[in-house]
């Protein structure tokens, strides 16, 4: 299986802890407007997907998913989930703590993407 989201080491020791701190968390890749396009991290209570939306894997244990219109556009692509420093969407877990989490890319091989065809 190809994972079509994967985190680095230090997204997952960030994921670790505010799963610590606040409890089961989900993220959700934010489509731009105000938050631009960063990997929102929400407590798993408190955001409601919808039809729209479609689960593409999950990072540290948690759900991750992205809206079926932003995934058309980044379907060929692996998104890795890093953090840097600094205050990034205003609404996510992560920004009380000087951290953000970015949404890094690479495109899929040629084999990885036949493989990912016939997983479904």
């Amino acid at each position: 299986m190809v994972p079509r989201v994967i985190a680095t080491t230090s997204a997952e020791e960030l994921i670790e802890r505010l799963i610590v701190k606040h409890g089961p968390v989900m993220f959700h890749q934010s489509g731009g407007c105000c938050d631009g396009s960063a990997p929102m991290c929400y407590l798993r209570a408190e955001f409601l997907t919808g039809p729209s939306d479609i689960l593409l894997g999950e990072i540290g244990g948690s759900p991750f998913y992205i809206s079926r219109a932003q995934y058309e556009y980044w379907k060929h692509t692996q998104l890795i989930i890093d953090v840097v420093e600094g205050r990034g969407g205003m609404f996510s877990l992560e920004g009380p703590e000087g951290l953000t989490f970015l949404t890094r890319s690479r495109l899929f091989t040629d084999e990885e993407l036949a493989l990912l065809g016939r997983e479904g």
